[in-house]
């Protein structure tokens, strides 16, 4: 400590410090530290925050036993490939430093990595939950994969294998689809915004059937770029079908979660997209094998039938035939003669009774007896002298014709005078 004397050698009292002194005498002790520049530390992180506004992490490391406050600024968060979340067991490595307004010391982050797990797993994992949150991946968005496509749309790279073994599967399986390439990166920091655009193309241009988008196998960062999440929701936007063909069979992407089909591989994908033409030929053949069989037998068939109409009776013998309808016939109009006899008898029998009823009625039939009757000029018959006065003309009729005459008296009988006298 360095002491202050007056003229007469008295200690004097020293000059307090201010605390903005002091916390940046602090400052300057701590950064001159060599040790303290250099730090790696393990901790779990608590108390996460992500500051939009600048993008600075902000958040505690600790342990069981002690705890220290960290920062790591933006342009350092930015690099990291995973979400920091409280909870998480993260290994750090930065430089201690105070922050002298607040008189407190933390670690200013340069790097942070997962304890134990890559951060790259740590950040497909963290990107596929989330989609799978959103429902990107659910079977009811996926689109089914036609099976002759006129076109085909690949997108992958146009010096790669992938776009190799595409073709070969392609071509000897299907050879009337038109392929189409979308040259695209498959790898790096450009490679997914490349492989956006060509899916965005495909829709824009809308000249293929379906989608294959993917590359040959490689280790987690070169299949980085098929983990976007940009891409992963173009592909599932897209409405032409796609298939992901990313890797080899073990190989999983987000691209193939949320893909309408995944493929182990990109030859795989060739033989997905395509129906094998050997396969279409062999089912012609057999179709035409089979409807030939059964024109055949429906031939026979009819042969058969025509054999059947040729030997009967009806073609043969046509006149026997009418055998059996023409008896029947007969039996019928013998049947209906007799009826229409019997009818007829008693009919007549019935007409001959009325006419000798009638005939006993006739006037006519009394008058060709002997008899005649009179009528008046209007030909009413005269049935009482009542009827007629002296000078009426009348007319007598009888059985053979008819006397004119003119009445010069009428004599009444008297009452009780006898009938016939």
């Amino acid at each position: 400590m360095n002491y202050r004397f007056d003229d007469d050698g008295n200690v004097l009292p020293p000059i307090p410090k201010t605390i903005l002194e002091i916390n940046n005498y602090i400052k300057e002790l701590v950064e001159e530290e060599a040790l303290l520049q250099d730090v790696f530390a393990v901790g779990e992180i608590s108390n996460f925050k992500n500051h939009y506004a600048t993008g600075h992490f902000y958040l505690t490391l600790k342990d069981a036993d002690s705890e220290i406050k960290a920062v790591m600024f933006r342009s350092y968060a930015r690099k990291i490939k995973f979400d920091p979340q409280d909870g998480m067991k993260v290994i750090v490595h930065g430089r201690i430093g105070v922050y002298h307004q607040a008189g407190t010391y933390q670690i200013y982050i340069d790097s942070m990595h997962p304890d134990g797990v890559g951060d790259l797993h740590i950040a497909y994992e963290q990107l596929k939950e989330k989609l799978s949150k959103e429902g990107l991946f659910d079977n009811e968005h996926k689109k089914s994969i036609p099976k002759f496509p006129k076109s085909i749309g690949i997108i992958t790279s146009s010096t790669g294998a992938a776009i190799r073994d595409i073709i070969k599967v392609a071509t000897s399986r299907y050879p009337c689809a038109k392929l189409v390439l979308f040259p695209s990166l498959v790898q790096g920091n450009d490679a997914p915004n490349e492989l956006i655009k060509g899916v965005e193309y495909f829709n824009i241009v809308n000249n293929v059937d379906v989608i294959i988008i993917g590359r040959g196998g490689g280790s987690i960062e070169d299949l980085w770029a098929f983990n976007n999440e940009m891409l992963a929701r173009s592909i599932y936007a897209s409405k032409i079908p796609v298939v992901s063909a990313v890797g080899h069979e073990i190989d999983y992407t987000i691209c193939d979660f949320v893909a309408d089909a995944r493929a182990a591989t990109p030859s795989h994908a060739a033989e997905m997209v395509t129906p094998d033409i050997k396969e279409i030929n062999n089912k012609l053949q057999e179709f035409n094998k089979r409807a030939l069989n059964a024109i055949l037998d429906n031939i026979q068939s009819y042969k058969a039938i025509v054999e059947d109409l040729a030997n009967s009776k009806s073609l043969s013998k046509p006149m026997s035939m009418l055998d059996i309808p023409n008896l029947k016939l007969t039996n019928i109009s013998e049947k209906l003669l007799s009826v229409f006899q019997g009818c007829f008898n008693k009919k007549r029998e019935s007409f001959i009774d009325v006419n000798s009823k009638l005939s006993a009625l006739n006037p006519m039939a009394v008058i060709s007896r002997g008899y005649g009757a009179v009528f008046d000029k209007d030909n009413k018959i005269i049935k009482s002298v009542d009827n007629v006065s002296v000078g009426d003309e009348i007319a007598i009729k009888v059985s053979n014709g008819e006397i004119n005459a003119v009445v010069s008296k009428v004599k009444r009988r008297r009452k009780n005078a006898k009938k016939g006298s």
